[in-house]
């Protein structure tokens, strides 16, 4: 965050221009000059031919060029291709390039669009950078505040932009990471998104999420577009450039995922080092006294900077806010690039290491329970006083991107991920209605190894007016898993009790080799065709993926394979996508999830049978409105998956359905000069159908809540020059924890409070933040997926950022 010099704005004047500019809507679209000269540093661009005015209007925007032009000039006209490195003003020639328009300097010093001379091409200058493509690996730019991107990566289809995706998406920045002092993804998208919400609180051995009321899990949080190659546990995010989400089922577009999440997906993409050499190293501290640094290296080398190396190194050690628990995390990340002027590639390394010594688990509810008891002191550590976990992960993924043509990339990625690890921990269960709980201690050890590949051809061509983006891949992944694991009696313990000093049981029978307990391979080929026409304001996308889903399942003593099931199924897409106005998009679509066939339990007539997958639908229709910097997205959606239930022939079947129906609207941007927002709520109507329990049929689903609402705040303030203050609200409403709907928990509100203040000690740039979660300290329970947690406790954050 720069030091900045504010100009004071009454609400009056804000009102004003905002009135003003809804009146000029459609008349003279003007982007004020910014005050300080025109930036002269070459920035990499990936656009798209597109509509010339809004293209140019959005890129003035976005790059401080103060551009003023008629619309009626511009009507009719589409910019050219744009991708490579270039200053921004070269970059406007270069987009105006077949235009019959031409970029003319005013006296002032800001630009407008002219005819272009017809006896002759405009000839740049030589001086000018050389140009270096960039390709679909290109972010999209920050949009207005810098808190989200303008768009993010839609599986196959590439990087897109917000208000071209038929779909809700959303990429949170590596600014927004830091502001906040985010520690992992979950941390992220817990206090900005309303439509996800985490499973368990930070004491627990894994972080998961539900989107749209539907679970998904960390080995569905992709790695710069591949599956299953993060931590399985608890995926890090100081290496991220970029956390985005693209919330409901998406198998066409990247395939089917391990865990077989049909709410949505989540992609981090890795940093990479800019032009501008960087050397950036933070301390941390956070309740009761866990301490960090962070070391963040950029550099690039070579003609037009064509190398690149990001390096990410991260150390924290001691003990967190929750009674008696302490955790060490060394993580680990080099990101290296290289840019050509067709080729272009990238490799990321990732080592992450966590141990964990005193683990809060999730409840289940047992008999007897007949109402939840109030919330225990969310500092309260019960369960198992001796617990801990120790994982690592070892993470690499390699991807390409080829120009065979100016209308033609092939592009191909590669990557794998070891990880290890071991666990004695609790699995407790809530007896009765006074905070009894009874605690089954288990010791678990595993190992995960994981490969996946994508290969493509991503092009264009027209058909008369239809302009055809298309895009053909094939992707596969691999997965072996190896786990041994025992369980012991039951121990007694209370929720409001600081669990005793516990003997261990002796799990020495679990030492030795891991034996190989299940082999899973996922592939399939998608084919995507997206058609636009009337200057993009119409856009048809569909598509087609033929999956194939195999599993085996080894004994895990014998080592004898006890099942192999062998399927593959299509799965399409369709959308539509219409822009009556410049700022305005109106989107359809159809989608489906996919889901690997539950095996039936032993007790079941069918025992051991593995069922088809499951198919989930979507069906999303939306809108999104841009108005001087500031977005508003509508989406209503039903999603339908199916349930496995044992019917009264005691048959395991397929046969019960979840259909979560909802309406989601989000706001973020920077509306008034130096105020930043990102706002939006949820409510879902998650149903039970088909169950073959009236006592379940037509209820609600257990672990979703109906409404759901986050709301955050930034603020530079005028009176402190460098000093910008922060708040969050979060808000989910009450949940039932069974599927009878006899059980529920309250609503729970959470406040985050936070601040930081840039300032320079010798010329060198300082960034102090201060954030304090769970400010006012609520205990409450989260209910998902079938389990209670605890909420996490009030937890102060300090950090000091210094570049070198």
């Amino acid at each position: 965050m720069p030091v900045r010099t504010l100009r004071p704005r009454s609400l009056s004047l804000a009102i004003h221009v905002a009135a003003t500019s809804l009146a000029l809507a459609g008349t003279v679209p003007v982007l004020h000059a910014a005050e300080t000269p025109v930036a002269s540093a070459a920035r990499s661009y990936d656009i798209a031919p597109g509509p010339l005015g809004r293209t140019l209007s959005a890129f003035a925007s976005e790059n401080g060029v103060s551009l003023a032009f008629d619309p009626a000039l511009a009507e009719g006209r589409r910019n050219a291709a744009l991708r490579g490195r270039y200053a921004p003003v070269e970059a406007l020639h270069r987009l105006l390039l077949g235009s019959g328009l031409e970029l003319q300097q005013r006296g002032d010093g800001s630009y407008t669009l002219v005819p272009a001379p017809t006896d002759g091409a405009l000839e740049l200058q030589s001086s000018l950078i050389t140009a270096q493509a960039a390709g679909a690996e290109t972010l999209p730019a920050e949009y207005t505040g810098g808190q989200v991107a303008r768009g993010a990566r839609l599986g196959m289809l590439g990087n897109v932009d917000v208000m071209d995706a038929p779909f809700s998406i959303v990429s949170y920045t590596a600014r927004t990471i830091d502001q906040q002092q985010a520690r992992s993804v979950a941390d992220l998208l817990q206090a900005n998104d309303p439509s996800v919400r985490v499973v368990g609180g930070r004491g627990d051995l894994v972080d998961s999420y539900t989107i749209r009321g539907f679970a998904v899990q960390n080995a569905d949080v992709a790695f710069n577009g591949l599956y299953g190659l993060l931590p399985f546990w608890r995926v890090p995010i100081e290496f991220a450039e970029r956390v985005e989400v693209l919330k409901g089922p998406n198998a066409l577009l990247g395939g089917i995922s391990p865990g077989g999440s049909v709410g949505g997906t989540i992609n981090l993409v890795p940093k990479r080092a800019d032009d501008q050499p960087l050397t950036r190293v933070s301390v941390d501290w956070s309740q009761r006294s866990q301490l960090g640094t962070h070391l963040d290296i950029g550099r690039r080398f070579g003609e037009n900077n064509a190398f690149g190396v990001r390096f990410n190194g991260v150390y924290r050690n001691g003990d967190t806010a929750v009674d008696h628990q302490s955790r060490e995390f060394p993580m680990l990340s080099l990101g290296l690039d290289f840019r050509g002027e067709r080729l272009r590639l990238s490799s990321d390394l990732l080592y992450q290491k966590e141990s964990l010594e005193g683990v809060v688990r999730p409840l289940l509810t047992g008999p007897g329970t007949t109402h939840i008891p109030h919330a225990p002191d969310s500092k309260t550590r019960f369960g198992l006083r001796d617990s801990y976990l120790d994982q690592e992960d070892y993470s690499m993924v390699n991807r390409g991107e080829y120009d065979l043509a100016d209308n033609l990339t092939a592009f191909a990625s590669l990557g794998g991920r070891q990880s290890n690890y071991e666990t004695i921990a609790a699995n407790s269960i809530l007896i009765g209605n006074q905070g009894d709980i009874v605690n089954s201690l288990a010791r678990q050890r595993g190992d995960r190894r994981t490969y996946s590949a994508e290969v493509g051809l991503r092009g264009n061509f027209d058909t008369g007016p239809l302009r055809h983006d298309w895009t053909l891949s094939a992707n596969r992944l691999h997965e072996r898993l190896g786990m041994v694991y025992a369980f012991t009696g039951m121990q007694p313990g209370n929720l409001y009790q600081t669990s005793p000093h516990t003997p261990v049981p002796d799990f020495s029978s679990l030492d030795g080799s891991i034996p190989k307990t299940n082999e899973t391979d996922l592939g399939g080929v998608a084919l995507a065709d997206r058609l636009s026409l009337l200057e993009d304001r119409v856009q048809v996308t569909l598509g087609v993926r033929r999956q194939q889903i195999e599993s085996r399942n080894y004994d895990q003593t014998s080592g004898a394979r006890t099942s192999h099931d062998k399927r593959h199924v299509w799965t399409p897409m369709a959308s539509v996508l219409v822009k009556p106005l410049q700022d305005l998009s109106l989107y359809a679509s159809y989608i489906q999830g996919l889901s690997q066939g539950e095996a039936a339990p032993m007790t079941a007539a069918n025992a051991g049978q593995v069922l088809a997958p499951y198919k989930a639908e979507q069906y999303e229709i939306g809108a999104k409105y841009e108005l001087g910097g500031f977005t508003t997205t509508l989406a209503l959606f039903e999603i339908r998956k199916p349930n496995a239930y044992t019917d009264a022939s005691n048959v395991f079947r397929a046969d019960g359905e979840q259909r979560n129906r909802g309406v989601e609207l989000s706001l973020y941007g920077e509306p008034l000069d130096g105020v930043r927002v990102m706002a939006g709520a949820t409510y879902i109507k998650p149903e039970q159908n088909k169950t073959g329990d009236p006592a379940s049929e037509g209820r609600d689903a257990p672990g979703v809540a109906r409404r759901q609402a986050n709301l955050g705040l930034s603020w530079d303030t005028p009176f402190v020059d460098g000093l910008t203050l922060d708040s969050r609200w979060i808000y989910t409403g009450s949940a039932y924890v069974d599927s009878a709907n006899a059980l529920d928990v309250p609503h729970w509100n959470r406040v985050d409070l936070g601040a930081a203040y840039a300032f320079q000690v010798a010329g060198k740039p300082l960034v102090a933040r201060a954030n304090l979660e769970n400010a006012l300290g609520k205990d409450y329970w989260t209910a998902a997926n079938g389990y209670l947690s605890i909420s996490s406790p009030r937890t102060l954050s300090l950090s000091l950022t210094a570049d070198f």
